[in-house]
């Protein structure tokens, strides 16, 4: 193809389609690097694949990176989850923002470049995906109403802390009940009261991922009975963990809609450093 053709192609292709401001679809991306490579690992996903396997790509519209120190690993439950096996696997934590109604349009794109990116060997090859998976969004819930940032926002905002939760349904039929619930009653109960520190949480749902992805990356289990929900924290997720996120458990089961299998919580990097790198283990 010329390079007459490709800047043709790139001129038809923004003048149609949807490009709104709203996060559609996330990518969400639990990742752990295996022992002895923390460093690298870190080096290779911050200089390299970061914006080449992420931010430069057509249709992502934000994006940040969380990390989980061995402290805050030990402040995960519940010890059984179906999410990380054990529940202190994942140390870091990617969430990307995708414009709403270019999930597709943007698959295809990923697929085709991490093809690239494997072929010119810019892959770390040295991590376990733990839970990596493309969401569709499905509600977002405020502390203070139409005050402060939206969800478009959160993370470009400097926020603290942020909880990755993940909640199964009962069942298929049981997950729109189970979201309701959470939207309606939990999660605006949680957010006036112990999760003070919490301005805003935001629901997903996964999708499956393409059959021609990555085979370094599983499947997604749950499409049609988990959910996502972050948390984004304007305090330490150590500051008063138990008040503000014990008891999430409890009360989910208590509703019959279904079970927590992961609150973890994370803290986010410091760009181009390798800042935290030392406490992981």
């Amino acid at each position: 193809m010329s390079e007459d053709t490709r800047s043709g192609l790139y001129a038809e292709l923004a003048a149609v389609g949807p490009y709104g401001a709203h996060p559609g679809h996330a990518l969400i991306t639990l990742v752990e690097p295996h022992p002895g490579h923390e460093y690298a690992y870190n080096r290779w996903y911050e200089d390299d694949h970061f914006y080449a396997g992420a931010m430069a790509m057509p249709w992502i519209c934000a994006g940040r990176r969380w990390v989980a120190t061995r402290e805050l690993r030990e402040l995960r439950f519940p010890e059984e989850s179906a999410v990380a096996r054990p529940v202190t696997e994942g140390c870091y934590l990617s969430v990307y923002w995708l414009t709403e109604g270019r999930y597709d349009d943007h698959m295809r794109w990923t697929v085709a470049i991490n093809r690239r990116l494997n072929r010119d060997g810019r892959v770390h090859r040295a991590r376990t995906h733990v839970f990596t998976s493309f969401q569709d969004h499905e509600a977002t819930v405020y502390r203070d109403g139409a005050a402060g940032p939206r969800d478009r926002h959160a993370l470009d905002h400097p926020y603290r802390g942020l909880v990755l939760q993940v909640v199964d349904a009962a069942g298929p039929g049981e997950r729109a009940e189970l979201l309701e619930w959470l939207r309606s009653r939990q999660l605006p109960k949680r957010l006036a009261g112990p999760a003070a520190g919490a301005a805003l949480v935001t629901v997903f749902r996964p999708t499956p991922l393409p059959v021609d992805r990555m085979s370094y990356v599983p499947q997604v289990a749950g499409v049609d009975t988990r959910l996502t929900l972050l948390w984004f924290l304007e305090e330490d997720p150590r500051e008063g963990w138990e008040p503000a996120f014990g008891g999430l458990g409890e009360e989910v089961a208590a509703s019959g809609l279904g079970r927590v299998e992961l609150v973890a919580p994370f803290i986010p990097t410091v760009p181009g450093t390798d800042r935290y790198v030392d406490q992981l283990r």
